[in-house]
Formats: C-alpha cells, structure tokens, sequence
C-alpha cells in the first residue's frame, strides 16, 4: 500500500462532461439550517457550494449551504439532518463538517488552477475554497455555481471571522457562557486545584506535608498575575522572599516521590540586567539554594531547560513542517510524497524533539528514584518545558497519574493552574505567530508513546488523547483559552458578563458528557487497564516496602542490545506492516547519554514492567513512533480495513462481552447493571467492516488506489489492463469477510 511513490497511470478514456457532473448528489430542494448552539449566531452562508470528497481525487462531492456563525463554518446537505452514516465517535458539539473557528489554520483559495493563502481584504475572489484545519482535516469546497453576492459575502466573512485578529472577550468561550444553562454533570471528580485544599491534599497525598507548605500569599495576587492564587514551596522559604521579586527566583513545588525527594519549578531572573542587580539576584538565589539543601532536605539538582531541551522556536517549526505531511489535499498527492516520506518526516525534526523530551524525563526521574535527589527545573517563565517535564515525570512516576481522574487532575495542576499560556501558544486570537508553539500537542505525544509502549499501565485510551488534543480548539470550555488563572478570574467579574443569575461560570473540558454520550464516551476508557489492587491495612507495610523494591535499580550495568537499524526483531509487526513504512528511522543522536542514564535505562528495560510502579518509555531509534490515529486518521490510504489494532480490540471485547453474559446468568441480581457495560463494549462488533483508525474514520471511506504499487503494475500489464484491475480491486475490497 505504501510501497512506492510512483505516479498512477493515466487512464485513456477522455471525458467531455465536468468532474462536478460526475457521482455527485443534485442541489438540495429542502431547506436545511444549522442547528445553533446558546449564544450562537449566524452571520453569513451560501447555497449550491460544491464540496469535494478528498479520498480518490476524482472530484466526487455533494451540493449544500456553507454558512458562517461566531463559533464556526459548517456545510450543510440533505444528509446533515440524519444520524444515518454517522462516525460512531460522534461529537455532539462538533459534527462531521463543522470547523471550530479556532481549528483553522490556513485558508486558500483557487484562481485558475492556482492556490492562494487568503487574508485580509480581498479583491477578486476564488473559484474553490480549500480550508486547513488544526485538527489535520482539509474541506474543498467549489464556489463555481454560487451566486456572486453569496460568494463575497461567505468568503470574506470566512476570512475575516478565523483569520483576523480579536479581542479575548470576541471569543465565542463568553456568548455561550452567558446564553448556555449551567447544568454540567456533577460527577466530575478532576481536581480543579484553585482552592488551599486541593494543594494541602496533594501534598498528603504525595507525603510532601512535612518538608512544604501551600500558601495563600498572593491571594488577590499581589505577589504576581502569573502566579495562581494559592501554590507550594518549601517550608523554610519565608513570604518575604517569596514577595521580593514578584515569585521570581522561588522553589515551586512540583510533585514528592515515595523516597521523600521531590520535583520543584522555578521561573528565571530575566538575563540581561545590571551588573548591581545581577549580583543582588545571584545572592538571592544562593541563599535560597543553601536553605532547601540542608535537612530534613535531599540534595538539590538544577537543570536548566532553555540550555538543555529545544526552544520554543525549534518546537514550531519542527511541527509545521511535520504537520504539512499530513494535510493531504488528494490520492495523487500523497502517493507522490511516498517515495520520500522517510527523508521528509525526518527532516522535520519532530520525532527527534519527542526523543530528547522524553529522554529527559528519564534524567530527572533517575535523580529522584535512584540518587534520591530533588530536581529544580528552570526556564523564564516556568510555564512551558517545566509544564511538560514535570507531567512526564509524574506520569511515569506515579500510577495515580495514569488513571484519567488522575491526569486530568495533574494537568489542572501543572498547565491550567499553573499558568501555561494557552491563549498564545495556540494563537487563539491570531494576534501574533511569534508567541504560537504546539507545547501542549508536544506533550501528548509524549504521553502517547507511553500509552502504546504500556496499554495496560493507563485507565484511558488514546482516542482520549485525540479527542483531548481536539478540545484545544472548542471554546465553549474554559480550559484551554485563558493564559493565567488571574486572565480568566478578570475576565469573568465584568459587569457585562453577568447573567440574569449572577455572573456565569465557564464549562470545563474534564466534562466529557457535554461533547459525547455515554456510549462513545466508553471508547475513552482501556477496557484492559491493570487496575491497582487495593490491600488491606495488614499488608499496608510489606506493599511499601515491595513497592520500593519494585522501583529500586542494581548499580550493575545491563548489557545493552548491539542490534542496530530501523526494524529490530523486537519491532511490532503493526509498524513492520504498514504504518513503520511511513515511520522514518532514526539514528541515535551523536550526544550519547551519560553511563549512568544508559545504566539505569539499560537495567529497568531489563526487567518485567510492574504497571504499578515506574515506567521507563523506549527511546532508541524506531521506538519513537507517529501517533498514527491522530495525524492519519482523514487519510484513506493509510488505513486498514478490517485489521490494525482495532481488530484485536474488538476480539478482546467479544470475549469480555461472553464473560460477562456468563456472569448474568450466574448471578441475576446484576443482570441490570451488567448488561449496562455490555451495551457499552458492543461498538466494535464486526471488525472486518471496521477501519484501523475506528472511531474517527468513517466505515465507507476507502481509497480506490491499487493494492500494489503502481509501478508494479505498469511492469505487469498496459494500460488498459491496469484500468480494469483497479476496478476488480474496489470491488473485491467491498466483500472482504
């Protein structure tokens, strides 16, 4: 399938008619409208708008309206109305054809043939309409046989409402919080870390209560904005210090291992300054650093981000030139980059910034688990790089982490509460590219080569992950559109922004059951989580001490595998298959890693994985993997139909699903509750008709691309013969078992 990157031949057959003529439904005669949410309104559309189905690029398509709101562009035909066809991971806030107006990324348009980034102003306008989309879909749309005005009106109505640069209160986040009821589901239990308790809580949680402290001292935030209203420090840092230079130069707390060493964050001085004020800081942190040195405090360990991981700069451009391979406009095109797909993806650069983050992670949990070592994490602002290593580290660290209670929690505590700039990074207002770096996007992608290096250690999935990173653009949540915990509490208490109720409170994330049902919610959970037992009080203290067992490393060195290359026999046979076609290879980066990191390294990997206890990911060479369900997931070609992971999956809940129709009959008084999960794991029955990327990818999509290269092909037969055996091919495929 992804063998070559040959051009298809030509078929001989000349059409006279256009290709809108060709497999296309006629114009609507019913009038469809957008279903609108609270707060929501239309502000432009446009009828008899072609749109291209992006499969086979054979211009196949549908007529409907294209319209226009402040929330998003959506197309509409006379199947919009109907749940038939539907995926079976449906959104109830984002359909199919819906573009939130913060997932667009680019817009261009097409003027005799010719593609054009559209912005600002325009004087003439397009033929066709291509929109790029932050989630990686890419809408063609004809504009051939709108009326002009519509075609004026939609199109710069477009433009205007996703490119051009707006105010924060513009955003959609604020009509639907004043038009939408507050009826959230109550039984979300994500701790949400604005309040004293939650923080005094995870310090005992994390038997961190003894040696830190949470403090209430920039409540109305008078040390800093960019500080939240409560956080921890150690307790021999004095709110003196802490009020001297705005919170610049303190100790956060992170996150304290079993042993008692803990992970901590620090924002740096800003380094062009004065000799004077240089050394006056310099002194200061000396002091501080003397002070969490001594006991009851371990040894203290400072790693400096911005000299040791990839700049912010390096990140985005990493990602925009990963993300272009993916932002397929037709078949013909993605053929046509097969040949080079090994040296493109590794020129991007982006699998290599994952290894080096990732590799990163290791270092620090080395420090805590092994040489019991606190580790202070620098960087200027302490809301980028530290977001990203501390959650590792914890995810790695600390099984809670894994659960999804857990790591919604712990991503409320490190990059919602704790002041990543959401608003920038994602460029939400589109008011500078210079701030724009996919830190958050960098981070799931790090947590999901852990998810599929170790399935069982996680209680969510990674379609939660992809539905997670598809949240960064739906603002009707708060979670990922503020900067600071200070930026959404002032943005809330204007007078204008009060309902007739009192002021309104904004949706959060966590609360999956506003965007899906129970029944797609059910793909986000890991039916094969290794759920942690819970011991009883007399085996409290002989698991302890296991448990330390578990995670405490020999000093010996582990030979490691001298087997180099891009398929090592330990390669899955998935990548092997299909997707590691696609995967580049990777060689070791020339900085080989200090003895004592491949010593730890090299002996953790040489053991069984407790699920319970630390995870180590795999970093050397095609152990680095694309997240193949959230970047292949709109492209036919690279699916499988009726294999991949997804297969295995639905044998393994055929069979949990005969299990637990067993324990029905052996036990009558749960037959209720029971055939509740069973309604909720039978979506992936029939898996021969399912696709490698289920849920996201639709059951009738499928390239009509021949199975084997077309080179191969052209070795083989004319061009006649080769004609006809694509069409055998299409078929066939259709009554695969």
């Amino acid at each position: 399938m992804l063998g070559s990157g040959a051009k298809a031949a030509k078929p001989s057959f000349v059409s006279y008619i256009s290709p809108e003529e060709i497999h296309i439904k006629e114009p609507i005669e019913k009038e469809v409208n957008p279903r609108l949410l609270p707060g929501e309104l239309l502000l432009c559309e446009a009828s008899t708008v072609y749109k291209y189905i992006q499969e086979d690029g054979s211009n196949r398509g549908t007529y409907g309206k294209l319209v226009c709101t402040n929330f998003k562009i959506a197309f509409l035909d006379d199947d919009s109305a109907s749940d038939d066809n539907e995926p079976q991971l449906k959104n109830k806030i984002v359909g199919e054809n819906d573009i939130t107006l913060q997932c667009v990324d680019q817009i261009y348009g097409v003027y005799d043939e010719k593609k054009k980034l559209l912005t600002g102003q325009l004087r003439k306008y397009p033929e066709k309409l291509i929109i790029y989309c932050k989630d990686l879909r890419v809408f063609h749309f004809c504009l051939r046989y709108t009326k002009e005005e519509e075609v004026k009106r939609i199109v710069s109505g477009i433009v205007h409402h996703s490119q051009t640069p707006k105010l924060l209160k513009r955003l959609f986040l604020f009509s639907y919080a004043s038009a939408a009821p507050n009826n959230t589901d109550g039984r979300n239990q994500t701790v949400m870390f604005d309040t004293l308790e939650d923080w005094r809580d995870e310090l005992e949680r994390t038997k961190g209560n003894v040696k830190y402290k949470a403090v209430a001292i920039n409540e109305g935030y008078r040390v800093s904005e960019k500080l939240p209203l409560y956080f921890v420090v150690p307790i021999c840092v004095s709110e003196e210090n802490i009020l001297k230079y705005e919170g610049r130069g303190i100790p956060i707390w992170c996150w304290s291992c079993h042993n008692g060493a803990a992970l901590l964050k620090m924002s740096a001085f800003p380094k062009e300054q004065d000799d004077s004020t240089s050394q006056t800081q310099k002194a200061f942190l000396d002091g501080i650093y003397k002070t969490i040195s001594k006991a009851p405090y371990e040894l203290l360990k400072t790693d400096d981000l911005s000299s040791s991981l990839p700049s912010l700069q390096d990140i985005q451009t990493a990602y925009t030139r990963f993300k272009q391979l993916f932002l397929i406009d037709n078949s013909t095109d993605f053929w046509a980059t097969d040949v080079k797909w090994f040296s493109l993806l590794e020129s991007t650069n982006w699998l290599e910034i994952i290894r080096r983050v990732l590799k990163k992670a290791i270092e620090v949990a080395e420090c805590l688990e092994r040489q019991h070592t606190n580790v202070l994490l620098i960087e200027e602002s302490a809301t980028d790089l530290c977001c990203v290593i501390s959650t590792l580290v914890q995810v790695m660290m600390d099984s809670y982490s894994r659960t999804k209670t857990g790591f919604q929690s712990l991503i409320q505590k490190e990059w919602v509460i704790g002041g990543h700039g959401f608003l920038d990074r994602c460029n939400h207002l589109h008011k500078s590219d210079k701030e724009e770096a996919p830190v958050f996007l960098l981070l799931l992608n790090c947590v999901w080569q852990l998810v599929q290096q170790y399935p069982p250690a996680f209680e969510f999935t990674e379609t939660y992950l992809t539905v997670l990173s598809d949240s960064l653009y739906v603002p009707i949540f708060s979670t990922f559109f503020f900067n600071s915990q200070h930026q959404k509490d002032t943005s809330t208490s204007g007078e204008s922004l009060k309902t007739q109720s009192g002021p309104f409170r904004f949706l959060t994330v966590w609360d999956w059951s506003v965007q899906f049902d129970p029944k797609a919610q059910a793909f986000l959970n890991n039916p094969l989580y290794a759920e942690k037992p819970k011991p009883d009080r007399s085996q409290r203290k002989t698991a302890r001490f296991k448990h330390q067992r578990q995670l405490s490393l020999p000093l010996t060195q582990t030979k490691s595998s001298t087997k180099r290359g891009f398929f090592r026999e330990e390669t899955d046979h998935f990548i092997k298959n299909i997707l590691g076609k696609r995967i580049g290879k990777f060689i070791n980066s020339s900085d080989e890693p200090p003895n004592s990191f491949r010593e730890f390294y090299d002996s953790w990997h040489s053991k069984p994985v407790d699920y319970h206890g630390l995870l180590l990911p795999r970093i050397d060479g095609p152990e680095i993997k694309v997240w193949a369900q959230r970047y292949l997931r709109w492209i036919p070609e690279a699916q499988l139909h009726g294999g991949g992971t997804i297969a295995t999956a639905a044998k393994i809940l055929d069979l949990m699903e005969e299990v637990q129709s067993l324990q029905v009959k052996m036990d009558e008084e749960h037959s209720q509750a029971v055939s509740g999960d069973v309604h909720s794991v039978t979506l992936l029955r029939n898996s021969a008709r399912l696709s490698s990327l289920f849920p996201f990818a639709l059951l009738q999509r499928q390239s009509i691309k021949p199975a084997l290269p077309t080179s191969t092909w052209k070795d083989l037969e004319d061009e006649d013969d080769l004609v006809r055996r694509d069409d055998e091919f299409v078929d066939l495929s259709g009554d695969m078992p």
